[in-house]
């Protein structure tokens, strides 16, 4: 009778065990698509919105409502495709008041210019109501520093994909988004700055690290050259009152 029963709590175990196993893997997750400027992010996001739509499934198209460059209520590719999205995201409370009833899947472009709330928020609803939630995005700004959004989503997502791109300049893989300002890289400045998509470049570290330093060098030498010629202003100007009619 003992060896019987020990067989059935054994027996009871492993079914526990796959049960847990499979709702893990059936479980709807939070996920972090993330790549520099110009990975087709976008193009990911409405290929698999494009591919749900095809199967009659409702699906969510999300969107910080500071992103502002193709519409307020456009999301647009460099490919250049397009749909407009269903809710702008301006805090956490923006999606509180949704009706997630029958919501197939949740997308969520840009994100990196979320909150940490919002991610948060996005968390929750993952659980709650068992929607996937596939967030694209950049990790990291042009100063090489997580923004707020994808910081929080590192830390909360289950999955975590990266988008890969090459490199501007070699054929290295692009880790990096190089900021120009006036043709040169910078280093300083606002993180968040959209409509000059132009200005942006994916880079590896290496070429990175190359175009910073050569455009310190060049601001330098422009700096001293300014200075120099204000110099040989002033001194003119000097002679020319201590001699008027020369």
């Amino acid at each position: 009778m003992d060896l019987f029963l020990a067989i059935g709590i054994k027996f009871l175990d492993r079914v526990q065990c796959w049960l847990l196993i499979i709702f893990k893997v059936c479980m709807a997750k939070l996920y972090f698509r993330h790549g520099t400027v110009g990975s087709a992010k976008t193009l990911n996001l409405l290929a698999v919105a494009h591919n749900y739509r095809q199967q009659g499934k409702k699906i969510l198209l999300m969107k910080p409502n500071v992103d502002t460059r193709f519409g307020k209520e456009r999301i647009k590719s460099r490919a250049g495709l397009e749909m407009e999205a269903d809710i702008l995201i301006a805090n956490e409370s923006s999606l509180k008041q949704e009706d997630y009833s029958g919501v197939s899947c949740i997308l969520v472009d840009e994100v990196q210019f979320v909150t940490k709330e919002v991610i948060e928020e996005l968390r929750r609803i993952s659980l709650d109501f068992d929607i996937p939630v596939l967030c694209y995005g950049l990790r990291t700004d042009f100063k090489s520093y997580l923004f707020e959004g994808s910081k929080r989503l590192m830390e909360l997502a289950d999955s975590i994909e990266e988008v890969k791109a090459t490199c501007h300049y070699c054929n290295r893989k692009s880790i990096m988004n190089l900021k120009h300002v006036n043709g040169l890289a910078a280093s300083e400045g606002p993180s968040v700055e959209l409509g000059a998509e132009e200005k942006y470049f994916p880079t590896c570290f290496k070429c990175y690290r190359r175009e910073i330093e050569k455009a310190q060098i060049i601001r330098q030498q422009q700096t001293k050259g300014c200075e120099t010629s204000g110099t040989d202003r002033g001194q003119r100007s000097q002679s020319k009152e201590l001699h008027p009619l020369s």
